[in-house]
């Protein structure tokens, strides 16, 4: 199948030359087979929408006692299954969901299960990231094993002079002879010099090193925080992603785990180039070898089950039986219940300034294209008939501006901008948005909360800073009885009964933006076009007694920017305020340059409220500065990001009020919905407006819907700029437009723009604009209807869909089965950008070919069809995607 859908490429891709009825006859078969068996037709079928995950295992896991007398215990067997949601083509910080089911219900479960912090815990799944394979067939170096895999501390990996009644790794029955004596895991073992705690006469120690990337490899003896790998430093730029994960009381469970590149993990080294896995162990408990006579206190720990009931929680950080905890987790009766999840990570973010010496062409504008934008990236910087692109994010106004100035070929922007007398084709190029991304720990060691509500009064509080945050925003005037934050708020409460109400200041505040940004005039327009809110705004108490910020009481909106408008410095004796008497308000709200900023502080739980008080020693000066990260378990934090970052990081996504009682969360419907509701401004090339006070009286729409369209002038620009621009505009509205991760396709977090379907009117558009910005003529007459008298005129001829000369390329596409742009979809080969020589055409006679090629085209079509069909309706939910807040 593989073959057939390859030579398919070849041939539209022009690399292929044999007789076309061939080529045909494999587009037949393919269609057959796809038809047939709808989860082969990508390389990754579980993020196709084949319904089957990305990766998934089944094992019997038993835990064996040897008596005695040499005779043999099995408890009961658990047969577990593991899977993953994706597994290919990964970026740095993206999370991936790990589910499984059949595995021993967790004990005694830590408040926080990430990196030591989880140690104290009964039976939980541990998961690391580790550099190599269990492909046996790869050399060693390349081999997975317990010292490839990486932790933050010293605890999770070693056990450093324990007494022989707590060494019980060394009656594990599968471990070796090495693993059994006093000192082991390094031979030779570190000298005092190295490791001055390690070897203690009378005590064991066990090492777990850390084995760095590179033939000349630091080894790491993992003896005490000094001779860890960097990363694991106390205080490092990222929070652990290891972690000893919770399983229900039924078996099952699940968690989105934070996969790190060498970008982020330098030591691990994980990229494009180097193989690496996810491990999975669920604790099933140590298999213990035949006791001593008589049996000595290490037997004994080594057969003990736990101390706590299934599904309880350890709040005191008490102690637990580690023969059941996730410390001995690289332990040989631990080791071997792994399920190894092989990962790829795919082209980092520098390819193209590494891989391709020309100078980049220049798109400017949009963050909202961030995510596409560098999918898109290696697909042409890799191919010798396409341009550098290059998307350097900045606002819409900005990136508009340097376009008319002659700086910049096109911009990216979600609104229609003063044009300056100049003419602009307004192509859109990408559907996607904004959300309200949000972690929110349920109480009682809950899990996090997944089904956010908000309503556009909401927004406005928060917004408007009439929230209070904590005691000294209890002296503004005007305000002083408003809750501290919104899970104080009634109407909070009553949409989303059941968080805790111990109030923080992150809870006063959504993180969002301080510059200009067409994000911010859509979230502002939302606003505007809810009569509760803007009644609120104008001064009306809500149901509950609160009422606005006297600062902002009848702002007029919407805003491209949100103003800081409050002056209010709190009177205190704080002697820390007292040195550095700031706006309280302003250091909550601290808002923040880039969409990208905020989805970081989301992943890692970090506000960034900025009313920390330090006392430097070297200055004798108190600072004020953000606040530490949350705990995890009462994490509380809202902010607006991009559906393409929140796609990528697995963040969760709030629903937003429409009609009355109807709340809306981004999916592939719900920005289809809004996408039927848009209006062609003026013009044929001109952008569409979704008019907010359609969004209140649809029950499906979701507001947070924008186009991003790639803006160029259709005079005045230089020939070479356009005929980029044009063909940019071709290749992103056809085989951008396919789902994927891999190169030049579309990742998760947008709705395919498609010729038929509520976008056929953005793809229409979008080719004629293509046509008009080659043409140079200053409007789109000249294109056509479809834009394909654009090809001609720019010295160019077409092989294979692809313009060899420079002309607007014909890439055939943009139709390919749909996906739910809030996860992220499937990987394929990212082979089609490799760099390319296209052949010249060569002209193909065959009678058989022509009467058989309408039949062909037919059944092979009917075929691709059925499987678009059946990939749509088996689509598989992902929890925490940003559609989950439906």
């Amino acid at each position: 199948m593989t073959n057939l859908v390859a030579r398919l490429r070849a041939y539209l891709a022009g690399r292929d030359r044999r007789p076309l009825v061939v080529s045909l006859t494999a587009l037949l078969l393919a269609g057959v087979v796809l038809a047939v068996s709808p989860a082969q037709a990508g390389t990754q079928a579980g993020r196709a929408g084949s319904g089957k995950p990305a990766f998934s295992e089944t094992k019997t896991l038993t835990r064996q006692f040897v008596n005695a007398d040499g005779s043999t215990y099995s408890f009961p067997s658990n047969k577990v299954t593991v899977t993953a949601d994706q597994t290919e083509n990964l970026r740095g910080r993206q999370r991936i969901l790990i589910s499984w089911s059949g595995a021993h219900p967790s004990a005694g479960r830590a408040v926080n299960p990430y990196g030591e912090n989880g140690l104290n815990q009964e039976y939980p799944v541990v998961i690391l990231q580790c550099r190599g394979t269990d492909d046996p067939s790869l050399p060693a170096a390349k081999q997975l094993s317990p010292s490839t895999c990486f932790t933050t501390s010293v605890a999770e990996r070693s056990q450093i002079a324990r007494s022989d009644n707590e060494a019980i790794w060394q009656k594990d029955l599968h471990a070796d002879d090495a693993d059994r004596q006093r000192l082991s895991g390094l031979d030779p073992f570190p000298s005092s010099d190295t490791c001055p705690t390690a070897d203690v006469a009378g005590y064991n120690t066990h090492l777990t090193p850390f084995v760095g990337i590179g033939s000349d490899a630091k080894t790491y003896p993992a003896c005490d925080a000094s001779n860890m790998p960097p990363e694991a430093a106390v205080g490092a730029a990222f929070p652990p992603a290891e972690l000893a994960a919770y399983t229900d009381t039924d078996g099952s469970g699940s968690v989105q785990f934070e996969v790190r590149s060498d970008v982020e993990n330098e030591s691990l080294g994980c990229s494009d180039k180097v193989a690496c896995s996810v491990v999975v162990i669920p604790i099933q408990g140590l298999s213990c070898d035949k006791p001593a006579s008589p049996p000595t206190v290490a037997d004994q720990a080594c057969r003990k089950g736990g101390r706590f009931a299934p599904g309880s929680s350890n709040f005191a950080g008490d102690g637990i039986d580690q023969a059941v905890g996730p410390s001995l987790w690289w332990s040989e009766s631990n080791w071997r219940n792994r399920f190894t999840i092989p990962i790829t990570f795919g082209l980092p973010p520098s390819t193209c300034d590494v891989l391709d010496p020309r100078a980049p062409t220049g798109f400017y504008g949009s963050e909202l294209l961030a995510q596409a934008g560098l999918q898109w990236a290696p697909a042409y910087c890799l191919r010798k008939d396409r341009f550098k692109f290059q998307l350097n994010q900045m606002s819409d106004a900005a990136g508009f501006n340097l376009m008319l100035s002659g700086e910049g070929a096109a911009a990216e922007v979600s609104s229609e901008r003063d044009a300056v007398g100049a003419s602009v084709a307004y192509a859109p190029t990408a559907v996607t948005g904004f959300a309200v991304g949000y972690v929110i720990d349920k109480p009682d060691n809950a899990g996090e909360f997944t089904k956010l509500r908000l309503n556009a009064r909401l927004l406005a509080k928060l917004y408007t800073q009439s929230y209070l945050g904590s005691d000294p925003g209890r002296g503004h005037p005007g305000i002083g009885s408003n809750p501290l934050g919104i899970m104080n708020d009634p109407e909070f409460i009553k949409l989303n009964p059941g968080l805790s109400q111990i109030s923080q200041e992150a809870g006063a505040t959504v993180l969002s933006l301080s510059n200009d940004s067409d994000v911010i005039k859509q979230i502002t327009d939302y606003i505007a076009h809810d009569k509760d809110a803007m009644a609120f705004i104008d001064g009306k108490p809500d149901p509950w007694g609160m009422v606005v910020n006297p600062s902002y009481k009848g702002i007029s909106l919407p805003v491209e920017s949100w103003p800081q408008l409050d002056e209010y410095i709190p009177t205190t004796s704080n002697t820390c305020r007292e040195a550095n008497p700031a706006v309280y308000f302003n250091q909550i709200a601290a808002p923040v340059t880039t969409l990208a900023k905020v989805s970081a502080a989301l992943l890692d739980g970090w506000p960034n409220v900025q009313t920390r008080c330090d006392f430097d020693q070297s200055t004798q000066l108190y600072k004020l500065g953000r606040i530490d990260r949350q705990n995890f378990g009462s994490r509380f934090m809202l902010g607006v990001v991009s559906l393409g970052d929140a796609a990528r990081y697995g963040l969760r996504t709030a629903a937003l009020q429409t009609k009355d009682g109807d709340y809306v969360a981004p999916s592939e419907s719900s920005l289809g919905s809004a996408v039927k509701l848009m209006k062609q401004k003026s013009g044929s090339l001109s952008p569409y407006v979704l008019d907010q006070a359609d969004v209140k009286k649809s029950s499906s729409a979701y507001p947070g819907t924008m186009v991003v369209y790639t803006a160029s002038k259709t005079s005045g620009a230089k020939a070479e700029d356009a005929a980029k621009v044009a063909q940019f505009i071709k290749i992103s509205t056809t085989e951008g437009q396919r789902p994927g991760s891999g190169n030049g396709e579309l990742p998760g977090g947008f709705l395919p723009i498609r010729s038929s379907g509520p976008t056929a009117a953005l793809y229409a558009t979008a080719q004629k604009a293509a046509a008009a910005v080659l043409a140079q003529k200053g409007d789109g007459s000249d294109g056509g209807s479809d834009g394909s008298g654009g090809d001609s005129g720019n010295g160019g001829t077409s092989t294979g869909g692809v313009s060899t000369g420079g002309g607007v390329p014909t890439t055939p596409g943009g139709d390919s089965p749909s996906t739910d742009p809030s996860a992220a979809p499937s990987s394929s080969p990212s082979g089609s950008a490799a760099p390319v020589t296209m052949p010249d055409t060569t002209e193909v006679s065959s009678r058989m070919a022509s009467g058989l090629l309408p039949s062909l085209l037919i059944i092979g079509l009917l075929g691709v069809a059925v499987a678009s069909g059946v990939r749509f309706f088996m689509q598989p939910a992902r929890p925490h995607s940003p559609g989950a807040a439906a």
